[in-house]
């Protein structure tokens, strides 16, 4: 397992909900010299400055200002997010003596496949102070197998492969615990979180907790060619923005890697790439380096953004569903992700800088447009930048098993991805 293999999957391994992935790349962000600003508070900038700034602790912007009077305007962005079951509100549930719990699915998962698998819970608890407006915040991942979905025997559903369609509020309720006559037990999961934060459970106000599979990734095949593992989206794409953002040295201007929240949700939150925190955000730095409006205004015209989110490879077994001239394979470099809907953002420039790019650095890429009579998918790129006017274009690594508990990708494809974004902002 190569260097860059172990870097991926050790972010995966600590990024088990959004708010994970933002403190694992702050972490990394520091320890590479860049200081964390606050929105709450006012900011003193440098030129060739490295800071970031997190957004309601989900989202997560890294910015490096560039020599004194230099100009232009480079971003990449990926998002933190994605699919998976998450715990609803009084989530204790009682079934003949089983204890589950009340769960919704977030973002478009394949279903079957977190069933039968050991899950455990990340994400944050919220409990009581004495000021309403500032309640305390706990970071938790429990780091061990605590639930499991289990699916009907096949005697007992004997059309299971044959299709079956999962109902979300039925057949998912995942099993925590057998109960017993202690009336306590009706409030087993928040006994059960007050014991894990040693506090009273009437002070746990709220919680966002997501479920993840407690298996690590691992690299498979013949050659190690492979690498497995849940949340490659859009892990791959912040691993890249962030490497990206260390290791480019480019010195003109602004450049700025965003990590959005909520994409699998359709963005559209006060984290999110549908909305004006991004442009808000860039307003705010010029004004601090003391450059005009329309200095921003004019860099947006002749900027360039990277959007970063994976894409479909072709799959050996449905070589029909790709389109009949661009499909991508696992291991062989960059995707660049067109669609003239522009649920893809990019446009002929923007394709044409990007294989220049990659041309010029050695860097493998290829194309994917999805088949004419197959509706495809949709990323961040082109609400981002229609609320920040900047040319974008939209790639990534190609996988299969896209949005399953457990997708696979090329071993070097992140490699390709995370040169290619280095030289972007070098």
């Amino acid at each position: 397992m190569n260097q860059t293999t172990k870097e991926l999957l050790n972010l995966i391994h600590k990024s088990t909900s959004p708010y994970h992935t933002v403190a694992a790349s702050r972490d990394l962000l520091l320890a590479n010299g860049f200081a964390e600003l606050s929105l709450a508070e006012d900011w003193t900038l440098a030129p060739d400055g490295k800071y970031f700034v997190t957004c309601f602790d989900s989202s997560l912007f890294a910015f490096r200002t560039g020599k004194a009077g230099s100009r232009g305007l480079k971003i990449a962005a990926a998002h933190t997010d994605f699919p998976c079951f998450r715990l609803k509100p009084a989530a204790e549930v009682n079934t003949q003596g089983y204890g589950t719990l009340n769960v919704e699915g977030y973002g478009g998962m394949i279903v079957s496949t977190w069933m039968d698998r050991p899950l455990s819970l990340a994400g944050k608890i919220v409990t009581r102070t004495e000021d309403p407006f500032k309640p305390h915040t706990h970071l938790v991942d429990f780091k061990r197998p605590l639930l499991s979905m289990s699916s009907l025997a096949i005697h007992m559903n004997r059309e299971v492969n044959d299709g079956y369609k999962w109902n979300k509020q039925k057949d998912v309720l995942p099993l925590a615990t057998m109960l017993g006559e202690d009336p306590e037990d009706k409030h087993f999961f928040t006994n059960f979180l007050a014991k894990e934060l040693q506090v009273k459970p009437e002070d746990i106000l709220s919680f966002e907790l997501s479920t993840y599979p407690v298996e690590e990734g691992c690299t498979f095949g013949l050659k190690d060619e492979f690498i497995s593992s849940g949340r490659l989206d859009n892990l791959t794409s912040c691993m890249g923005c962030l490497k990206g953002i260390i290791n480019g040295n480019g010195t003109e201007g602004l450049h700025v890697a965003c990590l959005f929240d909520n994409e699998e949700v359709g963005s559209n939150t006060k984290q999110g790439a549908d909305s004006l925190v991004l442009n808000n955000l860039l307003h705010r730095i010029y004004a601090k380096l003391g450059l005009t409006e329309e200095a921003l205004y004019q860099d947006m015209a002749t900027g360039f953004m990277l959007s970063v989110d994976v894409a479909h490879a072709l799959h050996p077994n449905y070589t029909d569903k790709c389109d009949i001239t661009n499909k991508p394979l696992l291991g062989k470099g960059v995707v660049l992700k067109q669609a003239c809907s522009q649920s893809y953002a990019g446009d002929a420039e923007a394709v044409a800088i990007v294989k220049g790019l990659c041309a010029a650095n050695g860097i493998p890429c290829q194309l994917f447009v999805n088949r004419s009579d197959i509706k495809g998918g949709s990323t961040l790129g082109s609400m981002a930048s229609a609320l920040t006017p900047i040319r974008t274009m939209d790639i990534g690594v190609a996988l299969l098993a896209m949005h399953s508990a457990r997708e696979t990708m090329g071993a070097a494809d992140q490699k390709a991805l995370e040169d290619l974004i280095t030289v972007f902002f070098g």
